[in-house]
């Protein structure tokens, strides 16, 4: 079993080929050959593929290969591993700086990576397992993080070195390549290591059409089976409300994300919301905005709140508490942390009731919630 999660990491790694290190390589090619077959935008699909209009014989670009696609949805069928099968959304891009951020489940557990598309290579900035909220990621430390997925010349032969000696080359430029949604003429890109090898498929105007991997009797595929458009990310929050007895009630929340939609914002629609109960009331006040919601470095969640939070509630104190309670554990709950940090207008939470030092945060407990 354990061997067998071990492959299993190694192939949701390497699908989207996230590294430690910086490639070794300045220019991308050690020992290239003879440019062959340089792909053209005339040549991109054989059949059943959406074509990308552009003048004759212009040449395909990384970008070309790697395209930006608003609340697009891909959906990629598996065999050879139950989590083969994977689904990919676009949670954020800065088209000017290049940067998109998707996000991969697999049945198992979903993936965030940032992404940079250069005017001459796409790399993986860097990636976070287990990521199950929704932050833009973009003004993130990546330090030394990047690895190149595709590199040009966009010729039979460009190699490039990745981390643990691996190696990663261009090893042909238009392989018909068959998936379950149609037939491409793809670029072939393979990456070799003494356990492994992968090979990656990227069609024109489309992406990623298929995935293959092999490591000694073991192959597993991913094949492109679907594109969805205006298809946005859902997910369910859990919303903690206080009852007019001194417990906490719970209520399942869908929230919807498009692509770039700013996650403070579709929370505060959330918790606005009436409760499900007479006995509760919604979180926050109409007139209360959430102004910045991230995750800090020190895993404990930052909100902070306009000045009517507070001026609205208008509350006692036992009754306050249980606010800041189911704050926090709606908060704690969707980013997966014990902490939550709320300050308003920018200052430390301070009240006729509560007042809190600079830093200090709260701490979710389910003690008084009512499991239903």
């Amino acid at each position: 079993m354990k061997k067998y999660m071990i492959i299993l990491s190694l192939f949701l790694i390497l699908i989207t080929m996230s590294g430690c290190k910086k490639d070794s390589t300045e220019n991308g090619q050690e020992g290239g050959t003879t440019p062959t077959n340089v792909p053209t935008k005339t040549v991109p699909v054989v059949t059943d593929t959406p074509d990308i209009t552009v003048a004759p014989e212009e040449k395909l670009t990384v970008q070309d290969y790697y395209p930006l696609k608003e609340d697009a949805v891909y959906i990629y069928e598996g065999s050879g591993n139950e989590y083969a099968s994977m689904t990919v959304w676009m949670d954020f891009y800065e088209e000017k700086k290049g940067l998109l951020q998707t996000r991969t489940n697999n049945g198992g557990t979903e993936t965030v990576r940032v992404i940079e598309r250069t005017e001459d290579k796409v790399s993986v900035l860097t990636t976070i397992d287990e990521c199950y909220y929704r932050d833009r990621l973009f003004e993130a430390e990546f330090l030394d993080t990047a690895e190149v997925l595709l590199m040009e010349p966009l010729i039979k032969g460009t190699e490039w070195t990745l981390s643990n000696n691996r190696k990663r080359y261009i090893s042909n430029t238009e392989v018909q390549i068959t998936t379950p949604l149609g037939t491409y003429l793809a670029l072939e890109v393979t990456t070799e290591s003494p356990q492994d090898v992968i090979i990656n498929y990227y069609a024109p105007g489309v992406g990623l059409v298929k995935t293959v991997f092999v490591s000694e009797d073991l192959e597993i595929t991913s094949s492109l089976k679907e594109i969805k458009e205006d298809a946005p990310y859902n997910q369910d929050l859990i919303i903690y409300y206080p009852k007019d007895d001194g417990m906490i009630y719970r209520k399942r929340e869908t929230l919807y994300f498009h692509t770039n939609d700013i996650t403070a914002i579709i929370l505060e629609n959330a918790v606005k919301k009436d409760a499900a109960k007479d006995t509760n009331l919604p979180l926050i006040s109409s007139d209360t905005k959430i102004k910045s919601l991230s995750l800090g470095k020190d895993n404990k969640v930052n909100i902070d709140l306009s000045k009517e939070f507070i001026e609205d509630m208008n509350v006692g104190a036992e009754y306050e508490a249980l606010v800041l309670q189911s704050i926090t554990n709606t908060l704690g709950n969707y980013y997966q942390v014990s902490e939550v940090i709320i300050t308003v207008e920018g200052k430390p939470y301070e009240s006729g009731h509560f007042s809190l030092q600079e830093g200090e945060a709260f701490t979710v407990d389910m003690e008084k919630v009512i499991q239903d």
